[in-house]
């Protein structure tokens, strides 16, 4: 490596600390800085979150990594990374698994990592988190200078600093705003996150940040599966009232006799069976916040109970005259359209105004585009963990039919697709093999999407010029490998339309490597250059 080399790719990521740049393109530029000075098959900024590391930014492996969070105890070369001094490689007859197995992307014969080398970053004079290439070729990296990783790992870290500094910069009025305000800031040590990259998402996670720091009711509306329980706690995780409970109750699981008394609570001999008093969830929520899940589903005298509490905090167990003021913020959620539900008499509309003063859309993962591979890649890493497998990674047809489903069942759907295939596609495996597979790979096949339900629309066309790339194909009617190869190449081929045939954009917007793409392009037929364009 010469001197120059290192110049020329160091110096634009020395240039950019002093620029504001969005975190992920910053993170962007690094790794493409790294993988052009030490050309490799793949590398991965991690942080460390506890005993977690949680990927940041990829470059070369699937998108799915992206959604995956590695328990530290469980990946020995990650652990290994973190205790080092300085620089590590591992020795090609190292005997330790790799987490990347199987994920480098454009693979589909020998998927394990041969040769690996990492670093862990250091910032403030504390573990941040890792650095790491990988290749596919045994002995890739048997000449690196370990030298010149660990002065780039010390940029790497420069790079993180400046974009903390910049998030905290940006978050510091909105403090200064809540502590003028009288709020107590808190933090959610824990709380599960939100997955996604999808411009809906972002609005919807912008949306949380907005109304999680005030004391408004949200009423959050989404179809069944979403996730709006996980939203509802992300809401309060933003809120004042983090370090406070958030006690959740699903109203469609109660019978009407026993809402009020879960709702209240009861004093003894209320009611038979009441032996004792018993304080009803207001009150156990109190200073803190109370999710009705299916708020919908209550009938409509609890409704008007409910509206005196949310409007006064004042309230009586059942059997008692006794008023108790209970400090609580309520979040509800449905998957009916309530206002349609006040408009046909089933909901009161004075309730339903106070419950939506601020509503919040979950939008439905068919929406999402490709935050269905993040979000996939988090099952995936459970599952691997939980049936103790060296990797579990997904096929190119198998992407490809995730990314065409329609998702009627949404996020809930996705995580028992998941937990299905893999049994069955691990127990395929081992039948063939007699042994169980260090890597299992999941295809369409194991997947079984290829059924849609009634009335099912198709999947959309990539983009103008899908019909000629594909030469008029109905993908319904194909053999699976064909449908795969069409709609990868509808895909390929209107993403490239849309940025006037310029494959480093291309390969972004598709999260994929430059080269993976151009090699699957390649064995696909879509074109380097637009028909008629310049040779």
């Amino acid at each position: 490596m010469t001197s120059n080399a290192l110049l020329d790719a160091v110096v634009p990521l020395v240039a950019d600390l002093s620029r504001d740049l969005p975190e992920a393109e910053r993170f962007r530029r690094l790794l493409e800085g790294l993988r052009t000075l030490l050309p490799c098959d793949a590398v991965a900024l991690l942080r460390l979150e506890g005993d977690t590391l949680r990927p940041l930014a990829i470059d070369g492996l699937s998108p799915d990594t992206l959604g995956r969070r590695f328990r530290v105890a469980q990946h020995p070369r990650l652990q290994a990374l973190l205790a080092a001094r300085g620089p590590l490689r591992f020795a090609a007859d190292c005997g330790l698994p790799d987490p990347y197995d199987g994920l480098v992307e454009g693979i589909t014969g020998h998927l394990e990592v041969h040769d690996c080398v990492g670093c862990a970053l250091q910032v403030d004079e504390r573990p941040w988190g890792l650095l790491t290439l990988d290749a596919l070729q045994p002995q890739r990296f048997s000449q690196i200078d370990l030298g010149v990783l660990e002065t780039f790992a010390s940029l790497a870290a420069a790079t993180v600093s400046a974009a903390q500094r910049m998030a905290q910069l940006a978050s510091r009025a909105d403090a200064e705003r809540r502590r003028a305000e009288g709020y107590r800031l808190a933090a959610a040590p824990g709380a599960r996150q939100l997955l996604g990259q999808s411009p809906v998402h972002r609005q919807m996670v912008k949306e949380i940040g907005i109304v999680g720091a005030s004391e408004l009711c949200v009423l959050i509306q989404g179809e069944t599966g979403v996730g709006k329980e996980l939203v509802a706690q992300a809401l309060h995780a933003a809120s004042p009232r983090a370090g406070q409970p958030m006690v959740s109750l699903n109203c469609a699981a109660l019978p009407d006799t026993l809402v009020e008394s879960e709702l209240f609570g009861h004093v003894k001999g209320a009611f038979t069976g009441a032996v004792a008093d018993r304080a009803g969830k207001f009150e156990l929520a109190h200073g803190g916040t109370l999710f009705l899940d299916e708020v919908g589903e209550l009938p409509e005298p609890v409704q008007a109970k409910l509206l005196r509490v949310l409007q006064s905090g004042q309230l009586q167990r059942l059997g008692s005259d006794r008023e108790r003021h209970v400090d609580v913020r309520v979040i509800a959620a449905s998957n009916r359209d309530l206002a349609q539900e006040v408009r046909a008499g089933r909901m009161r509309a004075d309730f339903y105004h106070r419950l939506s003063v601020y509503p919040l859309h979950v939008p439905p993962l068919r929406e999402r585009g490709r935050d269905v591979l993040l979000i996939c890649g988090h099952f995936l890493e459970e599952n691997r963990a939980r049936l103790h497998l060296g990797g579990l990674r997904l096929d190119a047809s198998a992407q490809a039919a995730l990314l065409a489903h329609d998702w009627p069942g949404n996020v809930r759907e996705l995580e028992h697709l998941v937990g299905r295939s893999v049994l069955r596609a691990l127990a395929g495996a081992t039948s063939r093999q007699g042994v169980p597979p260090r890597i299992l790979s999941l295809t369409a096949d194991d997947l079984d999407l290829r059924a849609r339900p009634p009335g099912a629309a198709a999947a959309p066309a990539a983009g103008p010029g899908a019909d000629a790339a594909e030469g008029g194909g109905d993908l319904a009617t194909m053999p699976l490998r064909e449908a795969v190869d069409a709609f990868q190449r509808q895909l390929i081929t209107g993403t490239l339309q849309r940025h006037g045939h310029r494959w480093a954009p291309a390969a972004r917007a598709l999260g994929v490597d430059r080269g993976n793409l151009a090699r699957l392009a390649a064995r696909l037929g879509v074109p380097r250059r637009p028909q008629g364009g310049p040779g």
